[in-house]
């Protein structure tokens, strides 16, 4: 019997993942093929005078989905990076002068509170001791099920998890059940921001993602997240997957309901006997597929709630920056209008949130000596006009800022700037209205009223990434590659 050949569309996350673990526990061949000349979707690097700029993905959160990833193959990450736990774990700016430093001790995080609010350390241990249970529950039981019928939620005890979990309630008025000071309900309400939406239109559920941020920590992988990709490609190199870059997809043809053959840009074909499509899902169902195969149509498409897009600033600094931490998140200004700039009327914000990262303050091999590694981001609706004019404008808002706050002069002392807005979203990766994040996880685009990960016209097209389960982020994509590459593997006879 001749062997199988599976392609594997994009070198994300996901699929590097779902190529790595077919080619681990099947004797088939995988070609993944990638659009761009560098591995890494999203989480893509690259190098200029010395500074080493991540382009994507910079928080290292749930270290144990990453252990779990590697040792599915009997490795560990410490095979291929090097962890660094942050302390603190980033820095909150209210205001000038008002910062908080959060700390990696849970015991310091407490007092810290407490000092804000008369009671929320002892609240703390409750709201905590809840979002464990969901995060055990959430990642490693939820999250990995192929979420093609409710029958996969039917059993009591899940059931009974699934009212625990508090699925039907807003993260807001959670979170606003414990604390009630303005600085400690932001707080908890950030790492939902990951997820794509507000803290309103949330569900509870995710109060896991703060056991993940204040028990289990903020880590960095020294020379930068790209090492996690090396480390990903290293891994399916040695299991015998074939990676080929600047290999552009341009058709999926299919014949009797079956995926068979991949036509690249260059106009080379190869036969595949199963296609796993990696790349924006969107772009894959409505342009690379007939559009009589397509999943969805596109009113389903402009429906759907997306994450947000973002404006990125990669800058290299020719001095040491004071009173910066490596993750800084910057609210000194309020939430509500730039939240309603991207959910609820969405449009360039007049009051934008930001985000400084400066890895070079852990980790010195990111920028030249005694200079600095800069990276900036502003969260924005998807699909707005981008320009270099409002890329210009939004840069000056946020340095003024910036500068302000932490009292010192950046702009005269910029050796290098690069911007990278939606345009570029839609030129690199095909990012449905040049978004960065996916889908955004609301209580109606979770689980089985996600996008799916198989095609249900073609019987061996089968997608992964962050537009179908889990969801968005490095984590979920990371699991959703396995779960797809299970689905591949029980319906195919591999």
């Amino acid at each position: 019997m001749a062997q199988k050949h599976v392609v594997v569309i994009g070198s994300g996350f996901a699929g590097l993942s779902a190529a790595t673990h077919l080619a681990h526990h099947t004797s088939c061949s995988i070609t993944l093929l990638e659009k761009n000349d560098s591995p890494g979707g999203r989480a893509r690097k690259f190098e200029h005078q010395g500074f080493v700029f991540d382009m994507g993905p910079s928080w290292y959160w749930m270290p144990d989905v990453f252990e779990n990833y590697f040792s599915h193959f009997n490795k560990k990450p410490a095979d291929y990076y090097d962890l660094i736990r942050l302390d603190p774990s980033y820095a909150v700016i209210y205001g000038e002068n008002d910062t908080l430093d959060i700390p990696a001790d849970l015991q310091e995080f407490k007092s810290m509170l407490e000092k804000i609010e008369p009671g929320a350390g002892t609240n703390l241990d409750k709201f905590l001791a809840q979002a464990k249970y969901k995060y055990e529950v959430g990642i490693h039981d939820l999250v990995k099920k192929p979420s093609r019928s409710l029958l996969e939620f039917a059993s009591p005890g899940l059931l009974v998890d699934m009212v625990r979990m508090d699925i039907f309630q807003s993260m807001s008025k959670h979170v606003r059940k414990y604390f009630s000071h303005d600085k400690i309900i932001r707080l908890m309400e950030f790492p939902v921001l990951f997820l794509g939406e507000t803290a309103e239109n949330i569900p509870a559920l995710y109060s896991l993602m703060n056991y993940a941020d204040i028990a289990l920590g903020t880590w960095y992988p020294k020379k930068g997240m790209h090492e996690i990709i090396r480390g990903m490609v290293a891994l399916a190199e040695e299991k015998g997957v074939k990676i080929r870059y600047s290999a552009e997809v341009e058709e999926i043809e299919i014949k009797n309901g079956l995926a068979n053959k991949i036509r690249l840009k260059s106009g080379e074909k190869i036969e595949a006997d199963v296609v796993v499509a990696g790349a924006d899902y969107h772009h894959v169902d409505k342009h690379l597929i007939n559009p009589k195969y397509s999943n969805y149509s596109e009113d389903y498409w402009n429906k759907r709630v997306m994450a947000p897009s973002s404006l990125l600033f990669y800058l290299g600094i020719d001095k040491k920056l004071k009173k910066l931490r490596h993750h800084n998140l910057f609210f000194d200004e309020p939430l509500g209008p730039h939240a309603d700039a991207i959910y609820k009327n969405p449009r360039w914000p007049e009051r934008p949130l930001f985000y400084a990262s400066v890895p070079s303050i852990t980790d010195p091999t990111v920028a030249p000596e005694g200079k600095e590694n800069l990276f900036l981001l502003i969260p924005l609706a998807p699909d707005l006009e981008d320009s270099e004019e409002m890329r210009e404008k939004y840069f000056t808002i946020i340095l003024d800022r910036l500068e302000k706050i932490t009292g010192q002069d950046i702009r005269s002392h910029i050796l290098f700037k690069r911007s990278y807005a939606h345009s570029d979203f839609k030129a690199d990766y095909h990012a449905y209205k040049g978004n960065a994040y996916g889908l955004a996880n609301t209580l109606l685009q979770t689980a089985i009223l996600k996008p799916g990960l198989k095609n249900k016209k073609v019987r061996n097209l089968y997608y992964t990434g962050q537009l179908t389960v889990p969801g968005p982020g490095v984590p979920p994509s990371l699991i959703s590659g396995q779960v797809v590459a299970d689905e591949v593997m029980k319906e195919n006879n591999l």
